[in-house]
C-alpha cells in the first residue's frame, strides 16, 4: 500500500527537491527502507552505519511521535502520513560556503547587497534571481500599526526594494505594547515619520514611500496601481472591504491578516486565482457587534506572529515559490497554540469577483458597513463635550454617570461616581435606571457609549447623553493623572 512520506527542507536535496514521496510499506520500517532504496543519498542522513535510525531524526505518523515504539512494528494502513523531522541548528555563523550563482561576476546586486542577503543567496529557492525579484518588488502596507510594523520590518530586512506605508496617525503610548516599529521617544510624532526613519536605519538600500492619508474610495485605485502586492493591516471593516475591492479592480493580490485578543487569521485573496474577501464574508457584521482591538484588547506578541505570516506570504508571492494561501484561511489560536486551515471557495455570485459582478467601482464603505456619517447619526444631538461634563461635575449638577466598558477596563481606571453596566448587560438592566434623571454614558473613547445611548433612546430615555471622547479623552484633555490605555 502506498504511503506519503513528507520530506523536510534540509533533506530535499537528496530527494530531487521533492517534498512528498509516495512509497509502498505495511510498516514504518518498510516505508523508510523503500524510501532510502529509491534515494540512496538520503540513507546516511537517516541511518547510522549499523542501520539504526539516527538520534537526531524523529519519525511521526500523522502527528504522533513514535520514537518510543518499535518503528519496524508500527503498522501503516495507507491512510496515514509519515513525517521525517530532523533537528535543525538554525544558528548564526559565518559561512564560507558558496552558491554557484553567487560567483557570477556581473549581477544586479551590489557587493554590500551580496553580503547582506547572503543567507538568501545560498538558498536555491531564492538565489540571485530571487533576490533581484525582491529588489525590484513594490509592496504597499495599509496601516503602520500592529500588523504593519512586523510586516514592514521583515520586508525591509528581506530587501524588498520599495515599501509603501499608508497611515495618518501619531504614535501613542498605547501603541508601544505591540507596534515594534516605534520607541518611547517617538510618542507624539506621525507614525510614518518614525516608521520611515526606523526602516531606513534597518536597510538604507531600499525606498520607503510614505502616504500620510486615509485610504478612501477616491485614492485607493491610484495608490494600488503602483504596487505589486497589497498587505492589509487595517483594523476596521470599511477599510477592509475597500482594500479588497480595490485589489480586485486593480488585479493585485491582497495579503490579509486580522487579530483579536489571542487569535488571528491569515489568507491571500487573489480574485484572478481564487476567492476574494467578499467570497468569505459577503457582508460586514452590524456596527458594534464585533469589538475592535482597542475595545477588546490584543496580546502584544500576536500582531508579530500574524504580521510575520503576512510578510512570509508576501515574499512567496514575489519570489513565485511555495504554495501561497490562496483559497486557504489560517486560524491561529495563540492561547492554546493551535493552527487550523480552512478551505475557501470562490463564490460565483460574489458581487465583485463573481460571474456577473455588480460592483464595478469603489463605493461608500462607511455606508456599506452601516456606519452613519456625523450629520446622519440621529436627528437629536447625543454628545456632551468633555469641558461641559467637567463643568457639571464641578458644579455638582445632578446626573447619573454610566460606564459601559468591560470589567477589566473599569479596574484600570474609572470615575468613582459611575455606575458600571457593561454594554452587553445594558438591555436587561435598563429597569435599574430612572428615566426621569439626566444620564451621561461613557466608555473608552465614545464608540460603545454612543451605541448605548441609541439603545436607551429607543427604550424611552429622553435625557441621556454620550460623553464625547470617553475616559481616554478625559485623561488626555482634562485630567492627565487618569491612566490612558
Amino acid at each position: 500500500m502506498a504511503v506519503k512520506v513528507f520530506i523536510p527542507t534540509p533533506l530535499r536535496p537528496y530527494t530531487n527537491q521533492k517534498d512528498v514521496v509516495e512509497v509502498e510499506g505495511r510498516t514504518v520500517a518498510e516505508a523508510l527502507q523503500k524510501l532510502t532504496a529509491s534515494y540512496q543519498d538520503l540513507k546516511k542522513h537517516l541511518y547510522t552505519e549499523d542501520g539504526k535510525l539516527r538520534s537526531f531524526v524523529n519519525i511521526y505518523v500523522n502527528d504522533q511521535d513514535i520514537r518510543h515504539l518499535k518503528k519496524e512494528k508500527t503498522p501503516l494502513s495507507g491512510e496515514e502520513t509519515v513525517h521525517i523531522v530532523p533537528s535543525i541548528a538554525g544558528g548564526s555563523q559565518n559561512s564560507n560556503g558558496h552558491n554557484s550563482a553567487a560567483q557570477t561576476l556581473e549581477t544586479p546586486l551590489s557587493k554590500d547587497e551580496m553580503q547582506r542577503y547572503s543567507r538568501h543567496l545560498i538558498m536555491p529557492e531564492v538565489g540571485i534571481e530571487g533576490q533581484t525579484k525582491l529588489k525590484m518588488a513594490k509592496v504597499l502596507c495599509i496601516g503602520a500599526g500592529g500588523l504593519g510594523a512586523p510586516v514592514s520590518l521583515y520586508l525591509a530586512a528581506a530587501g524588498v526594494g520599495t515599501i509603501g506605508l499608508v497611515d495618518f496617525d501619531q504614535v501613542d503610548y498605547t501603541n508601544l505594547q505591540r507596534q515594534i516599529l516605534y520607541s518611547t521617544s517617538d510618542v507624539g510624532i506621525p507614525k510614518l515619520k518614525a516608521a520611515e526613519e526606523r526602516l531606513k536605519k534597518l536597510n538604507s538600500e531600499i525606498l520607503i514611500n510614505t502616504h500620510e492619508t486615509k485610504l478612501t474610495s477616491e485614492n485607493a485605485l491610484k495608490l494600488f496601481r503602483d504596487y505589486d502586492v497589497i498587505v492589509d493591516g487595517t483594523d476596521n471593516f470599511p477599510t477592509r472591504y475597500l482594500v479588497n475591492d480595490a485589489c480586485v479592480l486593480t488585479g493585485k493580490p491582497n495579503v490579509y491578516g486580522s487579530i483579536f485578543r489571542f487569535e488571528g487569521q491569515v489568507s491571500v485573496f487573489d480574485a484572478e486565482k481564487g476567492p476574494c474577501y467578499r467570497c468569505l464574508y459577503s457582508e460586514p457584521p452590524p456596527p458594534g457587534l464585533v469589538p475592535s482591538c482597542a475595545e477588546g484588547g490584543v496580546l502584544g506578541v500576536l500582531p508579530g506572529v500574524i504580521g510575520s505570516f503576512q510578510a512570509l506570504e508576501s515574499l512567496k508571492l514575489i519570489l513565485g515559490i511555495g504554495e501561497p494561501l490562496i483559497g486557504r484561511l489560517i486560524l491561529f489560536d495563540g492561547l492554546n497554540f493551535k493552527i487550523r486551515e480552512m478551505k475557501l471557495k470562490k463564490d460565483p455570485n460574489c458581487p465583485i469577483c463573481g460571474k456577473e459582478p455588480k460592483i464595478k467601482k469603489l463605493i461608500d464603505y462607511d455606508q456599506f458597513c452601516g456606519i452613519k456619517k456625523e450629520e446622519e447619526k440621529m436627528e437629536y444631538e447625543i454628545d456632551i463635550e468633555l469641558e461641559e461634563f467637567k463643568h457639571l461635575r464641578d458644579q455638582k449638577v445632578d446626573h447619573i454617570l454610566i460606564d459601559v466598558r468591560e470589567k477589566w477596563e473599569w479596574e484600570l481606571c474609572c470615575f468613582p461616581e459611575a455606575l458600571h453596566i457593561p454594554l452587553g448587560e445594558l438591555q436587561r438592566r435598563m429597569n435599574e435606571l430612572d428615566k426621569s434623571k439626566f444620564i451621561i454614558v461613557h466608555c473608552k473613547s465614545g464608540g460603545r457609549s454612543a451605541r448605548a445611548v441609541e439603545q436607551m433612546k429607543k427604550a424611552g430615555f429622553a435625557k441621556v447623553k454620550n460623553l464625547k471622547g470617553g475616559i481616554n479623552g478625559w485623561a488626555e484633555k482634562i485630567d492627565p493623572s487618569v491612566p490612558k490605555y
